[in-house]
Parts: C-alpha cells; structure tokens; sequence
C-alpha cells in the first residue's frame, strides 16, 4: 500500500467506497447530539491539523462550577476549500457547507445533518491524500 491508499474493506485505497464507509462511521451515534456533537469535535480536533478545527461551547453556570468544558454549540472545519460548520440550535442542528477560496466565500449552502457528514467525509478523504494528519484521521475512523 503506498502512502496514500487508505484501507478499504478489499484492500483498495481511498475510494467512493471509502468516503461511504467514513461517512457511516461518522454518523454513528448521531442520535443524541450533544454527545455527538462533543465525540466529533474532540476526534477532530485531535486528528487535524492545527486551526482546521474551531469548536464554540456553551457554559452554564452549573458547568462552570463543576469545571466541565460545556456543550459543543458550532464546530467549524476548514479542510482545502471546504469549510464546513456545524450549529446546535435548541436541540437542532444547522448544516452549512461553504466553498471558499484565499478567504472569499464563494459559496454557502446550509444542509441538513447527513448531507453535513458525506461533506465532511469527502473534505477529509480529500485531505487525506496531500496530509498526513488528515490521513491518520480518516484511518482511525475507518478501522
């Protein structure tokens, strides 16, 4: 396998077939959302390159007193021209999928959260074929 292949299930490097299995192992246990929402920014911000990921949490008074971190209200990422933002609204989530080139926007479409995921796939099967991190990442979601 050379550099860039990922594993695939027969073998094969990064494929469709890849992009949907990571888009399957990124929906899992999507039902509770706060769970997910902080499962998936933890993952990220741990496997990509450093400011690919932008997390916002929300603190309550009760979660400042106990020291926790809070829940993840937007999660940002930024992978080659994709940027990809995620917003948890009153228990429902906001997709957005964005096209940007040297800063500029070019554009901007807000889907729901399984069309977010296959995006967010996709941006990350990309990267991974020019990063290494992005490639440790997609691995780890793929074994």
């Amino acid at each position: 396998m050379s550099e860039l292949d990922l594993p695939g299930e027969n073998g094969a490097g990064a494929s469709g077939m890849d992009v949907e299995m990571l888009a399957a192992a990124l929906r899992q246990d999507s039902a509770d959302l706060d769970i997910y929402a902080k499962v998936l920014s933890v993952n990220l911000v741990e496997s990509l390159p450093r400011d690919s990921v932008q997390v916002v949490r929300k603190r309550s008074l009760s979660d400042r007193a106990a020291g926790r971190e809070g829940n993840v209200v937007q999660l940002d990422v930024a992978l080659g021209d994709s940027r990809l933002a995620l917003r948890m609204d009153r228990g429902r989530v906001v997709g957005e999928i964005c096209k940007e080139v040297r800063g500029v926007v070019l554009s901007r479409q807000q889907v729901g959260l399984d069309e977010w995921i296959s995006a967010l796939a996709q941006a990350l099967s990309d990267a991974a074929n020019s990063n290494a991190r992005a490639r440790e990442a997609l691995q780890r979601w793929l074994a």
